[in-house]
Order: C-alpha cells, then sequence, then structure tokens
C-alpha cells in the first residue's frame, strides 16, 4: 500500500511518500480503507521533534484522523463488518496517512450519515479534545458561560457548536478572519483579540477553553470566575492562580472514545454541529499540508484525500 513516512525528524521534506506492507488486523481491531486523513497540528509538532520526542518509534506514518471503508476485521470485533463506511481516532502508533489503516474497535464508530468521507475525517481528534475538554474535564452544564480562545481552528470552532447544543453561553476570541463564521457558528460574543483585550471585555466567566496557550492563557485568570475552571490542551496552567481563584485548573490530551464519537455523529446529522474544511490535498501532497497547517491561518480543518 501507498503511505506517507518519517524516518527522521524534521522540516515537512521529511514527509515520503512509500510502498509498505499493509496491516493487518489483530484481536479487537479493524483494517480501514482509508478515503481520507484529516491534518492535525499534532502531527506537524512530532514530526519537527516538539512534541513525544523519543516516544514514537521511526520510521512512522502519521495521522490519527480516517474516514473510510472497513476493510477487515480481527479476532472477537463484533461491532463492524466489511464494507461499513466508518471514522476512527486513531491511537499514536496507527497511521493515518495511507491507504489502509488499523483501529482498535473502541477508536471507530459508523461515519455520520450527513457526511461524506472528507468531512468524517476532519471529525474524530477535534471533536474528542472538543468534546472532552467541555464535558469531562470542563464539566460545562446549560446556563454556565464557557470562554473558548481560538474558536476559529479545528477544535476550537467544534466547541463553540458543542457548547451551545448543551444549552451554554458562549464567548469566544478568534482572529479577525474567522470572527464572522464563529458568530455564524453559534456563539452569543465573539471577540477579535488582536483589536480588543479580552480580558477587559468580560468577567466572571465559568469556565475557559484554553487552545492558545501562553498569554492568553495567563490572561484568562482575570475573568474567570471565584470557584470556575480552566481547562487547556496545551500548558499546564498555574496552580498557585488556580487556589487563589479557588478554581479547577488542568490540561489533558484527548482519548478515543468510541461512543462519544457516535454521539457526536448523532449531533451532526441532527444538523447541530457542521465541520469546516480550510481545503484538501491529495496523500503525496502531504508536505505541501504540514507547511500550510504549519505556517498559514488555517479556519477549520485541513484533510488528506487518498484514491
Amino acid at each position: 500500500m501507498k503511505a506517507i513516512r518519517i524516518h527522521t525528524l524534521g522540516a515537512p521534506e521529511v514527509l515520503t511518500l512509500e510502498d509498505t506492507p499493509r496491516p493487518e488486523p489483530k484481536a479487537g481491531e479493524v483494517l480501514i480503507r482509508v478515503k481520507a486523513a484529516s491534518v492535525n497540528p499534532v502531527d506537524y509538532k512530532i514530526r519537527s521533534g516538539q512534541f513525544m520526542k523519543g516516544k514514537i518509534p521511526l520510521p512512522t506514518t502519521l495521522g490519527r484522523d480516517v474516514a473510510g471503508l472497513i476493510e477487515a476485521v480481527g479476532p472477537g470485533v463484533t461491532t463492524f463488518k466489511t464494507g461499513d463506511e466508518v471514522y476512527a481516532f486513531l491511537a499514536a502508533e496507527s497511521g493515518g496517512y495511507a491507504e489502509f489503516a488499523v483501529a482498535k474497535e473502541n477508536e471507530v464508530a459508523p461515519k455520520p450519515a450527513s457526511l461524506d468521507f472528507v468531512q468524517a475525517a476532519a471529525i474524530p481528534l477535534a471533536a474528542e479534545t472538543a468534546w472532552q475538554a467541555l464535558f469531562d474535564h470542563g464539566q460545562l452544564k446549560a446556563g454556565e458561560t464557557v470562554l473558548i480562545h481560538g474558536a476559529g481552528g479545528g477544535v476550537g470552532h467544534l466547541a463553540v457548536q458543542f457548547a451551545k447544543a448543551k444549552g451554554a453561553r458562549v464567548i469566544a476570541t478568534a482572529s479577525g478572519a474567522d470572527v464572522e463564521l464563529v458568530r455564524k457558528l453559534g456563539a452569543d460574543e465573539v471577540i477579535d483579540y488582536k483589536a480588543k483585550p479580552f480580558d477587559q471585555a468580560m468577567r466572571e466567566v465559568d469556565l475557559v477553553i484554553d487552545l492558545i496557550g501562553g498569554e492568553t492563557q495567563t490572561k484568562s485568570w482575570k475573568v474567570l470566575k471565584d470557584g470556575g475552571r480552566m481547562v487547556s490542551t496545551l500548558q499546564p496552567p498555574s496552580q498557585e492562580e488556580a487556589q487563589r481563584k479557588h478554581a479547577q485548573a488542568k490540561v489533558f490530551m484527548a482519548e478515543a472514545h468510541a461512543e462519544q464519537l457516535r454521539e457526536i455523529g448523532q449531533l451532526i446529522d441532527q444538523g447541530k454541529v457542521r465541520v469546516v474544511i480550510s481545503g484538501t490535498l491529495p496523500l503525496a501532497q502531504a508536505k505541501e499540508a504540514h507547511e500550510q497547517m504549519e505556517h498559514e491561518h488555517t479556519q477549520g480543518k485541513l484533510v488528506l484525500t487518498v484514491a
């Protein structure tokens, strides 16, 4: 099969298209014929050595999101059969930039019927990250106010929609180019962070979802209510500030949960959530996709199509 592999860490040029053996599913696994795979910031961070350096054996195939067809099932798999249309959030050791990918049964869910494969491939990692930030770690409830930073990105634009679907009031920060999109996705208030300091525009939010880190996270303490919650996907929030605010604060990495993908799929098919695709490129142009993701502003998700 064809796959994009890296043999060393470095610039996008280390991504090469190669012929590799097709994987076979073991017990509790399925083999997916990949139709599309999305590109996430974690991919270029791994490729460049910024993240998980030394923890992922080389050579390897990147890619955590795929959509496609079940090609084969391993022993013990009962949820899926050959030909089923699915989408999946792959484990770190399973690469999605390939014609075939292996996934554990609990990483896979039926593809939302209203989406094509490109749209579906853009969902899993970003959606489960947003979901877990809001509900598993952030404990967001209907009627509460959540501040979502980076709301125009892959995770952020889904977080806005999930929070609204669950009855929360959503304040979002975004770049000027993304303000109108985020407003259309349902945010109650959108702040262009370059034009207006967000920490001067609000107070007393129940939950902060930090998808930016750095100074943005630091300033967010000013707007968090006493006893509130802060959840980051990038860096541990200050426990000193958390104590001062009697707040809960944590950083986390998303994990695959098929049941969450199923629930997310239902919201999508009900028309309550949509995915924004910034662009598509063929699998062979993964290098160009990484260059775009790493150095250009992207709105929503970037997806690789697999013939």
